[in-house]
């Protein structure tokens, strides 16, 4: 959402993200700290945006794992926002990068990938917004078999372990991504789910850390959270299968699932 109705967030509400944003964890134990800021007390804002009234800002100690750890973290709380009807977008870019880390309080040795606006969706999208989403294709999604393998690269998932993923794939297939590259790829090999970033250019620097590990987040958070709500238990672990990939591929983390 990037078109917002103007309303200031209800304190309920607001209370409750904050609350929810305090518990949340990540398969990596990497703390991820959530700042809450009023747009108009601290001059913040996204040329991409209309009517927003509030952000929220993400800080992680820069490390391994940590971009990943972000993206799962950060999903977590837009899935719950959206649950209370609140509205947001992931942003990277198109905002000024010094005002918000000012305004967070980052810290040396500390990153602020991304911020989202929160706010109430507005009845209408804004022209601005209705041509960027049309520009990144926001409203499509590549076929599941260009991004769920099973044994090797070269052989889509199928059969029974399809049947039985098929809603997880779907949940993964529509996580949003930077650009809406979807550069997550997922092999199934030896009763673990193994993903991978499938690597672009220009996604990679000091300030964010790496986008598309960060997209890699966002999918794996969008896989265990709906296997937990189908009632499965989830471990990750850093299991690299060592299946032979292109030079653009690096393996990120394997996911093993099971009843609970």
């Amino acid at each position: 959402m990037r078109s917002f109705d103007g309303r200031e967030l209800q304190r309920k509400d607001l209370d409750k993200l904050r609350m929810y944003a305090s518990e949340i964890e990540n398969p990596f134990g990497i703390p991820v700290e959530f700042v809450f800021l009023d747009a108009g007390m601290y001059g913040l804002s996204s040329p991409v945006l209309s009517g927003e009234k509030y952000f929220v800002c993400g800080k992680v100690a820069k490390k391994p794992y940590a971009d990943v750890a972000f993206g799962f973290a950060f999903e977590k709380l837009v899935l719950y926002a959206w649950s209370l009807g609140i509205g947001t977008t992931w942003i990277g870019g198109t905002m000024k990068r010094s005002a918000f880390e000012k305004a967070a309080g980052l810290k040396k040795d500390f990153m602020m990938p991304c911020i989202s606006p929160l706010g109430y969706p507005s009845g209408k999208r804004s022209l601005q917004e209705t041509v960027m989403r049309k520009a990144i294709g926001a409203d499509s999604r590549m076929a599941a078999d260009k991004l769920f393998f099973e044994g090797n690269f070269s052989t889509p998932l199928k059969g029974p372990e399809k049947e039985k993923t098929e809603d997880l794939i779907e949940m993964v297939r529509w996580a949003p991504s930077a650009v809406n590259k979807q550069p997550w790829r997922i092999l199934y090999k030896d009763g673990l789910y193994h993903f991978y970033e499938k690597k672009d250019r220009g996604y990679q620097n000091e300030s964010t850390g790496d986008l598309q590990k960060i997209d890699v987040g966002i999918a794996l958070c969008h896989f265990v959270m709906g296997a937990e709500e189908r009632g499965l238990k989830t471990e990750a672990s850093i299991s690299d299968p060592g299946v032979p990939t292109s030079s653009d591929m690096e393996y990120i983390v394997s996911v093993a699932m099971k009843e609970s």
